[in-house]
């Protein structure tokens, strides 16, 4: 059974939205969305429990290597002041983004995730989304970008994949979560990939010098923030780029018929891991990003259900 829906202002809608302020309720509907990502996973191949497991040992027999609190003292931040719309429950995780079991688990969730966007594509979904993201951008960047700012980078897997796309580029990922970035540099190192420069600070406000960057690249990352952290991301972007350099959003698609027709059911357990999605739906990305001082974008679908916007400073 499915429903017509739009995701922000329907009776469906809020009639979830309801739900979900109870917290019994909301907690169920974390687990079963957990659960039934990580059941995806083992469809088609991911072996979610055993690669969680080696990657937290580094495959050792400690539950968790003591190396992984080495690293993340190096990455850490000590003077960075967390938003308070980040340290909130995202994705089933009680303590968000904020937590080694968060880490631990992005690449196989992203494998799960990832794997129906195109059809009887399994785990390689999540490469093919990807490469229709970079498709979009090679295409409106006329010259090879030489530094890229990757904001929202979280373990690194969009900042890898953008290394991939330009290798010749001198790229920094960005993120909020220490978590995150350690297991960053720690792929990076498995990589012998060095010359990614790996930044823990706020997209809001990096620290990080103006008009640098010839792309800024957000992947997945609007649809996790508030409309006022939106916005004053996209006025940083404008600050770091060269005139002329672009930034480049890939993010879930609010006009696709596919959020559209969302069975009520699934939409609970969407919105229970994504505390900000009916804010990112309302919000005018285009006027967004006019307003920070950027020439009107393009925004071109990439996927069945999701879309890149692209912007000249």
């Amino acid at each position: 059974m499915t429903a017509t829906i739009n995701p922000t202002d329907r009776l469906v809608s809020q009639l979830v939205n309801g739900l979900l302020s109870i917290q019994p309720l909301a907690k169920f509907a974390k687990y079963q969305a957990r659960e039934l990502i990580i059941k995806r996973a083992e469809s088609i191949g991911v072996a979610w429990r055993d690669d969680v497991k080696f990657l937290r040992s580094r495959g050792g027999s400690e539950p968790l290597s003591p190396q992984w609190e080495v690293d993340l003292a190096r990455v850490t931040n000590p003077h960075l002041d967390y938003p308070e719309y980040y340290l909130t429950s995202f994705h089933a995780y009680e303590q968000g983004n904020m937590s080694w079991d968060a880490a631990m688990e992005v690449e196989v969730a992203a494998y799960s995730v990832h794997a129906k966007i195109f059809a009887e594509t399994g785990k390689a979904g999540d490469s093919q989304l990807r490469q229709s993201y970079h498709d979009l951008v090679v295409q409106a960047l006329p010259n090879p970008p030489q530094h890229i700012l990757d904001i929202g980078c979280s373990v690194g897997m969009s900042t890898f994949a953008m290394q991939e796309v330009y290798p010749a580029a001198q790229l920094t990922g960005l993120d909020l979560s220490p978590y995150f970035l350690s297991i960053a540099n720690y792929r990076a190192q498995q990589k012998q990939s060095q010359q990614i420069n790996w930044v823990h600070a706020a997209g809001e406000s990096t620290g990080l010098p103006a008009d640098s960057y010839d792309l800024v690249s957000l992947f997945l990352i609007c649809h996790e923030l508030p409309q006022t952290a939106t916005r004053e991301i996209f006025a940083e972007a404008k600050r770091l780029l060269k005139p002329g350099g672009k930034i480049a959003i890939m993010d879930m698609n609010p006009k696709s018929e596919i959020y559209a027709q969302m069975a009520p059911y699934i939409l609970t357990l969407l919105k229970s891991t994504e505390p900000y999605l009916d804010r990112y739906f309302t919000l005018d990305i285009a006027q967004a990003l006019i307003d920070a001082g950027f020439q009107a974008p393009t925004i071109t679908p990439n996927t069945p259900r999701h879309r890149t916007v692209i912007a000249t400073a």
